[in-house]
């Protein structure tokens, strides 16, 4: 079903109010794949927080025209599915842990914070450990000093009243 002027223009605000707050964007080419796996593929998606859209690939060329992601452009050609997201690694992660199940799915590219990204990079960026658990890291590297010194102070108390026992 072809789009009438308006709905193109409609469907590329759309695109392009979600790339204006976007810090990645992942291509990946989707051909052969269910109709069933790609709905799960979106269901994990929106679960992340990522936005998730089938594409005519000129639509998304003028969605990213002018912004960070401009150099995807050169990748846009064949039948992909566009991830966007806000978090740095969301949509990296959900594509990626998807096309290891299913090899139907085929990375092609991805931008984060303006940086051209090809299929290892996407990789490598899926493999980053996510905000939380990056917050819950330095958490405890923060915690560690304080909770030793209190060890330290329990066990030295132990000790005196032991000695003054």
């Amino acid at each position: 079903m072809s789009l009438n002027l308006n709905d193109k223009k409609a469907v590329v605000a759309e695109v392009s109010a979600k790339v204006a707050t976007a810090q990645t964007i992942v291509v990946a080419e989707y051909r052969g794949i269910q109709v069933g796996h790609l709905t799960q593929l979106r269901a994990k998606a929106r679960a992340q927080g990522v936005y998730m859209r089938v594409l005519k690939n000129t639509l998304a060329r003028r969605a990213v025209e002018g912004t960070q992601f401009a150099g995807l452009a050169s990748e846009m050609t064949g039948p992909l599915i566009y991830s966007i997201s806000e978090d740095a690694v969301a949509a990296a992660k959900v594509v990626s842990d998807f096309a290891k199940g299913n090899d139907k799915l085929v990375i092609k590219a991805g931008s984060y914070a303006g940086k051209p990204l090809d299929k290892a990079g996407v990789a490598a960026l899926a493999n980053i450990p996510s905000r939380e658990v990056l917050i819950s890291q330095l958490l405890g590297v923060m915690q560690a000093p304080v909770s030793g010194f209190a060890r330290a102070l329990a066990a030295l108390a132990a000790k005196k009243e032991t000695e003054g026992a």
